[in-house]
């Protein structure tokens, strides 16, 4: 009688029980190996964000300590005003509730009364961050958008938000922030000089979600290489610049872990990722996804640790309104600030999510042992490149940092730097 030979197509338990244990066994000592300050590799990564509950608390521990040999016993956020200046927009993804088309209901673009009666109000409860959020060149797509812009005396969408940024920087002490989408070179230069900082989310590198019926199906302005450029033109002129990932739209793990190789990758090269936001997709009842699964709290977690892991010396940021009421837990993956948050508007993007209010964020940030602190739009450490430059943008972000918690240590660190130059200039 022949000895029976396994069929390898059969997987038993005890191949599945083995194959979990030696991926748990390659996550704890990939952890064991690292060190301060040094990035993770691809594949560790892929490891990580894969890894199981067992080893979570490890994971997290490691994402600890990587936050706290780079910006330790402090959480920053950033007091602001959503500015939605349109929300028309052309592109049309599957996430989300912002957008609209002309004649629908809540269908509008601010004038420029309403744009500086709120940078005003918010100006007054003590906020530097004025965020402009708007569609992806509307009028491209809209005839009665060009018609508004006419009326407004504009050519583009792009040049009314230029306008808007440097009446707020003339008439406020707030900071303009814009999210504008896709940008040319030259509209870079030019938004940079009404604005210390700007963003766009990578969201993610898979060509999959712009396959008929994914997220982002019809959606011409989410094609990542066209992302890419731009985020990669703003390192090449020097923009500090915020972008990031969005998670439970139809991507992989490795899906995510290529997302911010790629953010990494540019930041290696030009040094201008200011803030890298993990952000998790929630579902409404009006949107195309409104079946999909949201990622569940350990997805986020091991996003979050594993975006630290990676760039152990960038900042990194997670929405509270979107996590409520985890926030200890993302403070143990290793987030280092807790994005925009406004004492007077909305968070438009995701309106059935409300702003946590800041003292119940100061307790609970304090409840692990962390200070919470207010900064600028744009963080601290691009601040010198910035008001070295001559011109309005860096007398107001001059005045602005002597307004603000950061202010006095950052002042005081360049004073100190400066008075060590010229120990040196004079040895």
């Amino acid at each position: 009688m022949h000895p029976q030979i396994a069929d390898p197509s059969i997987v038993t338990s005890t191949s599945i029980t083995e194959a979990a244990q030696e991926h748990s066994a390659s996550c704890v000592a990939g952890l064991a190996d690292l060190q301060p300050g040094s990035p993770i590799s691809r594949d560790l990564a892929l490891r990580l964000i894969r890894c199981g509950d067992n080893d979570l608390p490890a994971l997290l521990a490691a994402a600890r300590s990587a936050k706290k040999n780079f910006k330790p016993g402090v959480i920053t956020y950033s007091r602001k005003v959503f500015i939605p200046l349109t929300n028309l927009c052309r592109d049309y993804c599957g996430y989300c509730i912002f957008r609209r088309d002309p004649g629908d209901p809540g269908a509008h673009t601010m004038t420029p009364d309403e744009v500086l009666a709120v940078a005003r109000a918010g100006e007054k409860l003590g906020c530097t961050e004025a965020l402009f959020s708007l569609g992806d060149k509307p009028e491209l797509l809209f005839p009665q958008m060009r018609e508004t812009l006419r009326h407004l005396g504009y050519k583009s969408t792009l040049h009314y938000l230029e306008a808007m940024c440097e009446l707020v920087l003339r008439e406020t002490s707030l900071l303009p922030h814009p999210n504008p989408g896709l940008l040319s070179a030259e509209w870079i230069a030019r938004l940079a000089a009404v604005s210390p900082s700007m963003g766009l989310m990578l969201e993610t590198t898979s060509r999959a979600l712009l396959a008929r019926g994914a997220a982002h199906d019809n959606a011409p302005d989410k094609v990542p290489a066209k992302r890419l450029r731009t985020i990669e033109e703003a390192g090449k002129q020097r923009v500090p610049f915020t972008t990031g990932l969005l998670i439970g739209i139809g991507e992989t793990p490795e899906d995510r872990v290529d997302t911010l190789l790629a953010i990494r990758n540019l930041h290696q090269r030009y040094g201008h990722i200011q803030e890298v936001i993990v952000q998790n997709f929630r579902v409404k009842p009006a949107i195309p996804m409104a079946h999909a699964p949201e990622p569940s709290q350990g997805e986020m977690l091991r996003a979050v640790a594993v975006t630290r892991l990676l760039m152990p010396n960038v900042n990194i940021q997670a929405p509270p309104n979107l996590n409520a009421p985890y926030y200890e837990e993302l403070l143990d993956a290793g987030i280092n600030d807790w994005g925009g948050i406004s004492p007077l508007t909305p968070d438009y993007i995701n309106p059935e999510k409300p702003w946590p209010h800041l003292e119940q964020l100061r307790r609970r940030t304090e409840s692990k042992g962390l200070q919470l602190r207010q900064r600028l739009p744009v963080y601290a450490e691009f601040v010198p490149a910035l008001v070295a430059r001559p011109g309005l943008l860096a007398e107001k972000l001059q005045a602005a940092r002597g307004a603000g918690d950061l202010a006095k240590e950052d002042l005081a660190k360049e004073d100190r730097a400066k008075e060590d130059r010229a120990k040196e200039n004079a040895a």
